[in-house]
């Protein structure tokens, strides 16, 4: 996590422990909208904190996510479409070669005759 996502995720915290304080406090004393202003800031903050968090990262006592082998068959697939298109290239570039090499010599042909 970088040093900006830190610091982020530290004031989110202590907006959490203020809301959560001020929701006590509120909700103690009998002033109802106060405290549930505050309850709502707090589920409010914990939700973006949770969608904002990085996922994938693992634990200690976690075992590291398989990566998938359905992409390496794809990828593969892929790679052998590839250098079939690339193959069959060469190929009409050399046929074309070919032609112009022929066509050269046909007019070299008929311009001597003529």
């Amino acid at each position: 996590m970088s040093r900006r996502g830190k610091i982020w995720l530290t004031i989110a915290a202590l907006f959490s422990v203020v809301n959560a304080g001020g929701a006590v406090y509120a909700l103690l004393r009998g002033e109802w909208m106060h405290g549930g202003i505050h309850v709502a800031l707090l589920a409010l903050t914990l939700y973006v904190v949770a969608r904002t968090l990085p996922r994938g990262t693992t634990t200690s006592f976690e075992e590291p996510a398989q990566p998938a082998t359905i992409g390496e068959d794809r990828l593969e697939t892929l790679q052998q479409s590839v250098d079939a298109i690339a193959v069959e290239v060469e190929r009409i570039g050399e046929a074309q070669r070919y032609n112009a090499k022929l066509q050269t010599k046909q007019n070299q042909g008929t311009g001597e005759r003529g």
